[in-house]
């Protein structure tokens, strides 16, 4: 077991913050200006065939230009109607239990890659039959399943955590990187000695983020993990890479790619999920009523607490199409849904102009994490999905 103590470290993010400037603006020729709001019965999710495929093209030509696999997340979006506008564009997909490996051997095809924090023992079977490649958090793990592998035609990979943070913040609740995790092996808990039967490894540490952050987490990756490099056939760059970003430096990601593979001789996949999806999907929600208080309460037909779970789960603000933050234009709300938990709100949000009941309000960039994640908490109904076909 190595012992080497190295510092976590949480990096700046000066040079990407294009990440926290959401446009609020829709261009004239957006497909989202096509919508005719009049006809939406709302809660509605609008997803948009020919952006969707679109993603797809640009993810395929960094893969062929960089030398690498590219799959989607299935964690991020999981909709098997939607798949046929990914497909031939990715290798793919990246599942993390039994039923998200399923679908995308079912109903994606391509390669199979799966990684659990934990994999249940009646899950073992099926995965190792079907997966391309599996990862495993711990060693214990590997040690516990390895029997089962035996005939299994997977690629055996393992988590590691490099303790390097790339966001702070908001996301410090969700960071896989942060003291403590339990995503991945730090480098003080590494067994070098255990890796026979071991092909490659997986990390993620990014969030919706940009190629400088990764290049970061490489010089972590090959500070601690550098030592096992020669053992390995590939490693895993992991999510969170917001590829399909107008302002993403999709020429340095293939160049940070196609160095690493130059210098280490390893294959390199990426599994990004909202930057599959990026500005594919809206959801149309209706002003209900309005509570006249200091600050305005309007209350949606749309719930955060049931529809939009990152909000309170992890904090996230939607983006809604000509709105701003609190202040920034005349008529401040507060966004509520229409559950009976009190705590169901979106957040503070200004309009231009006063908010009339009735009136329909556009949530930009909505597919990731949304679809997948939606309850029928309280009794409400789901929102609606209609696909906006090529």
């Amino acid at each position: 077991m190595t012992n080497t103590h190295v510092e976590a470290h949480v990096d700046s993010l000066d040079d990407e913050s294009w990440i926290e400037d959401p446009v609020t603006t829709v261009p004239a020729d957006s497909w989202i200006r096509a919508i005719d709001l009049e006809q939406v019965k709302t809660p509605c999710h609008i997803l948009d065939g020919a952006t969707l495929t679109k993603n797809g093209e640009i993810l395929a030509d960094v893969a062929a230009r960089s030398g690498a696999t590219l799959l989607l997340a299935l964690k991020a979006f999981a909709q098997p109607e939607c798949f046929k506008f990914l497909k031939g564009h990715l290798h793919g997909v990246a599942a993390s239990s039994l039923h998200e490996a399923r679908l995308g051997q079912e109903h994606f095809g391509g390669e199979l890659h799966t990684y659990a924090p934990a994999y249940l023992p009646d899950e073992m079977d099926y995965i190792a039959q079907h997966a391309t490649h599996i990862v495993f958090n711990s060693f214990n793990q590997w040690r516990r399943y390895k029997g089962q592998l035996q005939g299994s035609q997977a690629s055996v990979g393992m988590r590691i955590n490099p303790e390097r943070s790339t966001r702070g913040g908001d996301f410090d609740s969700c960071d896989p990187c942060q003291p403590g995790s339990r995503m991945g092996v730090p480098l003080a808990l590494f067994e070098a000695d255990a890796m026979e039967g071991i092909e490659g490894l997986h990390f993620h540490t990014l969030c919706m983020q940009g190629p400088a952050a990764l290049a970061r987490t490489l010089e972590a990756v090959e500070a601690r993990f550098g030592h096992v490099f020669h053992k390995l056939k590939w490693i895993n760059f992991g999510g969170g890479h917001l590829i399909t970003h107008p302002n993403y430096d999709r020429e340095r990601l293939i160049q940070l790619i196609k160095d690493f593979r130059a210098k280490h001789g390893l294959a390199v996949t990426l599994e990004p999920g909202a930057g599959v999806v990026f500005n594919t999907d809206v959801v149309v929600a209706q002003v209900q009523d309005i509570i006249h208080t200091a600050t305005p309460n309007v209350i949606l037909d749309l719930s955060a607490a049931a529809h939009v779970t990152d909000v309170l789960d992890l904090g996230w603000r939607p983006t809604i199409w000509g709105a701003g933050r609190e202040g920034e234009y005349a008529h401040t709300y507060r966004l509520g849904g229409h559950s009976c938990l009190s705590g169901d709100y979106f957040g503070l949000y200004s309009f231009p102009e006063p908010l009339q009941i009735g009136q329909k309000l556009v949530f930009l960039d909505m597919a990731h994490y949304t679809l997948v994640k939606m309850t029928t908490f309280n009794g409400l109904a789901l929102p609606t999905l209609h696909i906006r076909d090529l």
